[in-house]
């Protein structure tokens, strides 16, 4: 439903050269209004900058497409990634941090919150201690958070806190983005979509597949060699990915 155009409203709205007759109105849901706070504010406070590279996935999607062939249990593209990412941490622990004004925290665990889209908003369910579940346990856990962030049936402490952030527009066509930070966090991993390619091996140029992963990081908390070596972790274990079927 709408908000009603009064011409209180409509007058407020000229002021932002919005002109009347052309447009409806509609209410900021909660979910919209804790976004837009939160994430002002860090635009706004957090000197941040961006890290890329290139990953080849001919290895992920072949060794995602036998698994889910010879299991009973699914497992998606972001599934493999929540599992690198929460290994990566755990192997580059100086990304899993946040800045507060008593000192810079360092998590124990790798609480990777994966971003999902809802008819009200962006919401971020958690899955929790990641680096210490197996691939199977990670998807069963991440569908049904999924499912439960569209039905706006999840628990505060479900979606709030974590200390990693993941979000994948690949499927959406996306080839390379950068995300805002999600404080506490101090760094989010931005994924775009698979596409065609060409590597040296060799000395021989070869067709592959490659996605292009993005890290935004806090530049209180992660310096450029920090953030380096972690994209560099991501990058062996997502190429090699035997460790993220286990």
């Amino acid at each position: 439903m709408g908000i009603e155009l009064t011409e209180e409203v409509v007058a407020k709205l000229e002021t932002l050269c919005i002109r009347r007759g052309t447009y409806t109105l509609e209410p900021l849901s909660r979910i919209h209004k804790v976004i837009a706070t939160r994430l002002t504010e860090a635009a706004r406070d957090i000197p941040t900058f961006p890290l890329s590279i290139d990953v080849a996935a001919d290895r992920l999607l072949a060794a995602r497409s036998e698994f889910n062939r010879s299991q009973s249990a699914r497992i998606s593209v972001n599934d493999l990634l929540i599992r690198a990412c929460a290994l990566a941490l755990a192997q580059q622990p100086g990304v899993n941090s946040s800045f507060t004004p008593f000192g810079i925290v360092r998590h124990q665990h790798a609480d990777i919150a994966l971003a999902v889209a809802t008819d009200a908003g962006l919401m971020t369910p958690i899955v929790f201690a990641a680096e210490a579940k197996g691939i199977a346990q990670i998807a069963a856990e991440a569908r049904d958070l999924a499912e439960r962030a569209r039905a706006f049936r999840l628990k505060a402490d479900e979606y709030v806190g974590g200390t990693f952030t993941i979000s994948n527009l690949g499927m959406f066509g996306i080839t390379s983005f950068a995300s805002i930070v999600n404080p506490p966090h101090a760094a989010i991993l931005s994924v775009g979509a698979a596409r065609p390619n060409v590597a040296l091996e060799g000395g021989e140029m070869r067709a592959c597949t490659s996605v292009n992963v993005t890290l935004t990081c806090d530049h209180r908390v992660i310096d450029g060699v920090i953030g380096a070596k972690w994209l560099a972790a991501l990058r062996r274990l997502l190429e090699q990915p035997q460790e993220l079927l286990k």
